[in-house]
């Protein structure tokens, strides 16, 4: 069953931003990941949203792929720069079949 990394993002430091986004990629791709939302401005229907405040969207085949990517070498040193580049929210959940 596909899984979901949902993450709301502000940047912080665009060319911080830039770096992560040259390792992140490699990284979700070799786990078998694909962007489905990419920095997108999304169209708040209810409630309030922050200004500035962007959307990806990630699709994994599994859960426990998602879980191997976080986790992975490939992914660790956009994981230290997003600690710096960016105030994010990072979800993982499960799809349906």
């Amino acid at each position: 069953m596909a899984a979901y990394s949902m993450t709301d993002v502000e940047v912080l430091d665009a060319d911080a931003f830039a770096r992560y986004r040259e390792v992140a990629g490699p990284a979700v791709a070799r786990y078998g990941g694909r962007f489905l939302v990419r920095g997108a401005e999304p169209v708040v229907a209810e409630d309030e949203w922050p200004s500035g405040q962007r959307v990806n969207v990630i699709e994994f085949p599994s859960m426990e792929q998602l879980k191997a990517w976080y986790d992975s070498p490939e992914y660790a040193p956009a994981r230290a720069i997003a600690r710096k580049a960016l105030r994010r929210r990072l979800l993982f959940v499960d799809g349906v079949d």
